[in-house]
C-alpha cells in the first residue's frame, strides 16, 4: 500500500489488487459487461432481470475467488516484469474461465462448443482492464502527481502571505514591537512553507506550524481568538500530508473569528480509531457578512492533495450548522518513526 508520491507505481507496473478502489473498478466493469451480454443474448427482454440474477449467481463467486487470488499474489505480481505479470494474470483468468464454463456446462446445460467463446471474452475483458489500469498509472505517474502537488502548494503560499501581511500591517502603528515579533514569526513560518514537502510529514510538525500561525493571528486578534486543542488521543507517530490543517485554520480565522463581534472558539480535534486517523476542525460561522464570500480554495486544495496521497482511502466532509462550520478529515493511519 503506497502513501508517498515517490512510491507511486511507475508506468508499466501492475495495479495494486489489494486496494479496494481497484477491486471496485473490476467489479463494476465485469458486472456492467455481464448485464450487457445477458440483455443481448436473452431470448425475452422481459426476463432480463431473472437472467441477470442467474448470471450473477454463477459469475459472482468465480469473480470473487479470482480477485482473492490476485490480491493474495499482489506482492509477487509487483516484483515481476510487466509483460510477465500480464501473462500471469491472463493465465489466472484463463483457469477461472475454464472452471466457470465447466460449472455452467453442468448446471446450465451450456454447450461445450461455447468454451472458446467464453475463454476469449474473459481474456479480452482482462486485457482491457489491464490496459485501463495502465492508462490510469500513466495519469498518476510520480512526475504528474509531483507537478500537481507542487502547483497546489504554490497556490497556498500567496494566500498565507497575503493574510500574514494584513495581520502585520494592522499592528505596525498601534504596536510596533508586536509587529516586529509577528514578522519574525512570519519568517519562521515561511521557511517551513517554502520547503518542497511532497511526502507525508509527522503530524507534530503540522501542529507546530499551526501553533505558530495561531500565535501570529493572536497578536492581531487578542482575546477574540480562542483555541481549544483536543489532541490528547492524537497518535504521536502519525504521518499526514503537509499543510493539511494550517490552511483550514486560516479559513476558520477569516470566516469565523474576524467578522464576529464577540470572542470565538476554534476547536481542533485529532484522534485515531483502529487504522484510521481523524482530524476535525470546528469554528464559528456567520451566513451573512463580507467575509462569507472569501477565498474558498483551501478545502478543494486539501481534498485534491489527500486524493493524490491516499486516493479514495481518504475523505473530507464539510458541514454547515446554524452557527458553526465543521471540516472532518479521515485518512489511513500511517505510522512514522518516533
Amino acid at each position: 500500500m503506497r502513501y508517498s508520491i515517490n512510491q507511486i507505481s511507475p508506468i508499466g507496473a501492475m495495479p495494486n489488487f489489494c486496494q479496494w478502489a481497484t477491486q471496485w473498478r473490476i467489479l463494476l466493469a465485469v458486472h456492467g459487461l455481464m448485464a450487457f451480454m445477458v440483455f443481448a443474448y436473452s431470448a425475452n427482454w422481459q426476463h432480463w432481470g431473472q437472467d441477470m440474477m442467474r448470471a450473477a449467481q454463477l459469475v459472482g463467486p468465480f469473480l470473487v475467488m479470482s480477485m482473492i487470488v490476485l490480491a493474495g499474489g499482489n506482492r509477487v505480481l509487483q516484483t515481476l516484469h510487466y509483460s510477465t505479470a500480464v501473462v500471469a494474470v491472463l493465465l489466472i483468468e484463463l483457469f477461472w474461465a475454464i472452471a466457470l464454463h465447466l460449472v455452467a456446462q453442468r448446471y446450465w446445460g451450456l454447450a461445450s462448443e461455447s468454451m472458446p467463446r467464453m475463454v476469449a471474452v474473459v481474456l479480452l475483458v482482462t486485457a482491457l482492464l489491464l490496459f485501463y489500469f495502465h492508462l490510469l498509472a500513466h495519469a498518476r505517474s510520480p512526475a504528474v502527481a509531483e507537478a500537481r502537488l507542487q502547483a497546489l502548494q504554490a497556490r497556498i503560499r500567496p494566500h498565507f502571505l497575503f493574510n500574514s501581511i494584513t495581520a502585520v500591517l494592522s499592528l505596525i502603528r498601534k504596536s510596533p514591537q508586536r509587529a516586529e515579533v509577528a514578522l519574525e514569526d512570519m519568517a519562521s513560518l515561511f521557511r517551513q512553507l517554502m520547503a518542497d514537502n511532497l511526502d507525508l510529514v509527522p503530524i507534530a510538525k503540522e501542529i507546530e506550524l499551526c501553533r505558530q500561525y495561531l500565535d501570529l493571528e493572536q497578536l492581531r486578534l487578542g482575546e477574540r481568538l480562542q483555541i481549544e486543542w483536543r489532541i490528547q488521543q492524537m497518535p504521536a507517530d502519525a504521518l499526514i500530508p503537509p499543510l493539511a490543517l494550517q490552511p483550514l485554520l486560516e479559513n476558520a480565522v477569516y470566516h469565523g473569528i474576524e467578522p464576529a463581534e464577540h470572542p470565538g472558539v476554534v476547536v481542533i480535534d485529532i484522534y485515531s480509531v483502529r487504522d484510521r486517523l481523524h482530524m476535525i476542525l470546528r469554528n464559528p460561522y456567520q451566513s451573512e457578512g463580507s467575509h462569507h464570500g472569501g477565498n474558498k480554495m483551501a478545502v478543494a486544495n486539501i481534498r485534491e492533495r489527500l486524493f493524490l496521497h491516499f486516493e479514495r482511502q481518504a475523505e473530507m466532509v464539510t458541514r454547515v450548522g446554524e452557527n458553526t462550520y465543521e471540516v472532518r478529515m479521515s485518512m489511513p493511519y500511517v505510522r512514522g518513526k518516533q
